[in-house]
């Protein structure tokens, strides 16, 4: 009898040793990342079979997901890992919701050999702290029909590089009638479309003590008097980015400037109706232009020690070799884990509409945020100012909206600056 009892205590014992812990999870996008969390989800429960993994309902897209957490830090009903723009990491870390990963990363046994190289933990620093490991990295770049390019007398060898040329091609494939010509999805999350434009013009957004304006000098103007030659000379259709991707999808867009990680997506929905192929974004000079780095990271937001534990598990399986692997495939993103990279050499060989993208990591920079309480204020102020310009009611005047934009922003900058 005292044996019975004896391994009846040791089995309890054993079983609360295995107890598991759960965390709650948010991300953004899910028509981006649904099937991609649920299978890294799989993977991970056989790992990692103590931790239960609870998904909240999506966020809709990165100005939600930032706008939400900040709701509930001040209510307490936060999820435990959050998955933010990689813009977002600043605000989150000032308010204190993030919590700063750098105790984690100090225990960890050779991290560096795990693929986590220094570039990928600024990714997800502020303050001088790693609050979160970068999940999906995404650059811009341009989608072309060319079964439409062809109708337009362009072949694949001479598909243009350069605004110039781009707006050119639009113009023709718009003349035949069959389609619009070009787009670019100016309204992405973050302005982050703008801020490429920027950037690769050798411009900033702000000064380096981030105390005035700077997106105003001469890239600044060279790039918006590029959107308005793409709604006046090219005849741009101004679409919503959903509407957007569906006529390109449907064969009624002939160009589009987007971002990498609609490329698994669109694909799909192409689905062999024309031939897809993708280009560099355009005008890219090196030693002059920056493209800002989108994507998401995974914040670890719990307080309890417990939580944070497990969640810190999560991280390091999502933002993995083998997390990483699985999210490129499932998506266009780059994995910004070197040794998730090195599993993918021959899935890049034989998708080469993913490898555009690689190609342009050596003008990778920073996705921009501007500081203060006002940094989603920023957005949405930028964003419409370059809505008269793209639908076309103040595209003749495109110097001054971008000075009126300036005005704005500096309006909002934090006290002294």
């Amino acid at each position: 009898m005292r044996m019975l009892i004896t391994a009846a205590a040791l089995s309890l014992t054993a079983s609360m040793a295995m107890a598991e812990t759960t965390i709650t999870v948010q991300y953004a996008y899910p028509e981006l990342f649904e099937n991609t969390q649920k299978e890294i989800l799989q993977a991970f429960n056989k790992a990692h079979p103590d931790i239960k993994v609870e998904f909240r309902a999506s966020y809709k897209d990165y100005e939600d997901a930032a706008q939400r957490v900040l709701r509930e830090g001040i209510t307490g009903n936060m999820p435990d890992v959050t998955f933010q723009g990689l813009n977002r990491v600043r605000i989150l870390a000032d308010k204190g919701i993030a919590q700063p990963l750098d105790g984690f990363i100090a225990s960890e046994k050779d991290f560096d050999a795990a693929g986590y190289h220094s570039g990928m933990l600024q990714a997800g620093a502020a303050n001088g702290k790693v609050y979160g490991l970068p999940f999906a990295i995404s650059l811009p770049i341009v989608y072309f029909n060319m079964d439409l390019v062809k109708k337009a007398g362009v072949d694949e060898n001479s598909l243009p590089t350069t605004w110039d040329g781009i707006i050119a091609l639009g113009t023709k494939i718009e003349a035949q009638g069959e389609a619009d010509g070009v787009m670019t999805e100016w309204a992405i999350t973050g302005n982050w479309i703008w801020q490429a434009m920027v950037f690769a013009n050798g411009g900033s957004m702000l000064n380096t003590a981030e105390t005035e304006v700077a997106f105003d000098g001469a890239a600044g103007k060279k790039a918006i008097g590029t959107l308005a030659r793409l709604a006046t000379e090219a005849k741009s259709p101004n679409l919503t980015p959903n509407e957007m991707r569906a006529a390109f999808a449907a064969g009624k867009l002939g160009v589009m400037v987007t971002t990498t990680a609609r490329l698994n997506v669109i694909t799909q929905q192409v689905g062999g109706k024309f031939a897809l192929k993708t280009g560099n974004y355009p005008d890219l000079q090196p030693g002059v232009s920056h493209l800002p780095a989108g994507g998401n990271v995974a914040l670890i937001t719990a307080k309890d020690k417990d939580k944070q534990k497990a969640a810190w598990q999560f991280l390091k399986f999502w933002t993995g070799p083998e997390g990483g692997a699985i999210m490129v495939k499932t998506t266009g993103y780059m994995a910004p884990n070197n040794k998730a990279a090195d599993l993918l050499k021959d899935f890049y060989v034989n998708n080469p509409n993913q490898a555009v993208a690689l190609s342009q990591l050596p003008y990778l920079t920073g996705w921009y945020a501007f500081p203060g309480d006002n940094g989603l204020k920023i957005t949405d102020v930028i964003k419409d100012r370059l809505q008269s310009v793209m639908d076309g009611s103040r595209a003749k005047e495109a110097e001054t909206v971008l000075a009126d934009m300036a005005n704005d922003v500096r309006a909002l900058l934090p006290r002294g600056n």
